[in-house]
């Protein structure tokens, strides 16, 4: 087994720097342990893992479509957040302005940034299922913040959410992780705006490796992340910096309306 397995991530946030330090340290010692390198975005850690210059990338499930793409589908998902495996996006509006995705008929709907699953593609794929055409029965207001970084930032959702409280917007599509951050934080003024609409669920992140990596080293360094304890306090607190409680095995059906999102609006091609 190699010494030390490398890892890709992207610094969207300070905090990212602190997690993936702690992550180090747990794996010290390990059967197999590992080192990290940060990137700008996730366009150049895609790159990065398909030219082998990393063995894991931490992926948003964008970058995975990617990745298992580039590889024909031969491509490994070695684990998942638990808070990944059913993520959904929610169209928020004035509250008691509107009821139901089919209300927001020749309204404005304000997006994330375009390459954002939660907060630009998959709204667009689901009010296609709601029989509502964007750009033609829907007036879509993009907010391209932070581009690279696939909506990690939040920023873009902030500017949709100021969208609909300045009256430019009827509503606003947010990640449901993301519209709980910023009502425990106090950014949302009480009683001004509420979700109305929560999409199917879907997958979110999960760490991508190639079919090169073998199998033996995958499986070492996979069974020892997923023996993260949160009754541990030292690896607690890298669990809640990163959002879950304990680390899953893969669970691939939930990106099956990511694949179709993506075909469908032809985002392959551009991210």
């Amino acid at each position: 087994m190699p010494e030390t397995l490398m890892v890709g991530a992207v610094a969207y946030d300070a905090k990212v720097v602190p997690i993936w330090e702690g992550i180090r340290e747990y794996f010290r010692d390990a059967p197999v342990e590992m080192d990290f390198v940060l990137f700008s975005n996730y366009e150049a850690q895609v790159d990065a893992l398909l030219g082998g210059r990393i063995d894991v990338a931490w992926n948003t499930n964008l970058a995975y479509v990617r990745v298992h793409r580039a590889t024909a589908g031969e491509c490994r998902v070695l684990a998942m957040r638990d808070t990944d495996v059913e993520f959904f996006t929610l169209l928020v509006g004035r509250t008691g302005d509107l009821t139901s995705a089919s209300e927001l008929r020749d309204r404005t709907l304000a997006l994330g940034s375009a390459d954002s699953v939660q907060a630009a593609i998959m709204p667009v794929h689901y009010l296609r299922r709601e029989g509502l055409e964007p750009d033609r029965d829907v007036r879509l207001l993009r907010f391209d913040s932070d581009v690279g970084k696939h909506g990690d930032t939040g920023r873009s959702e902030r500017e949709a959410l100021e969208a609909v409280l300045g009256a430019t917007a009827d509503a606003a599509a947010v990640g449901a992780v993301s519209w709980d951050t910023f009502v425990r934080a106090g950014e949302v003024p009480p009683g001004r705006l509420a979700p109305f609409w929560t999409s199917p669920a879907y997958s979110h992140c999960n760490f991508t490796a190639l079919p090169s990596l073998q199998s033996d080293v995958a499986d070492a360094w996979t069974a020892h992340l997923r023996a993260m304890d949160w009754t541990v306090p030292e690896q607690r607190r890298i669990l809640e910096l990163e959002g879950l409680r304990q680390w899953v095995g893969p669970q691939l059906d939930g990106y099956r309306d990511v694949f179709d999102a993506v075909d469908e609006q032809g985002i392959a091609a551009r991210w």
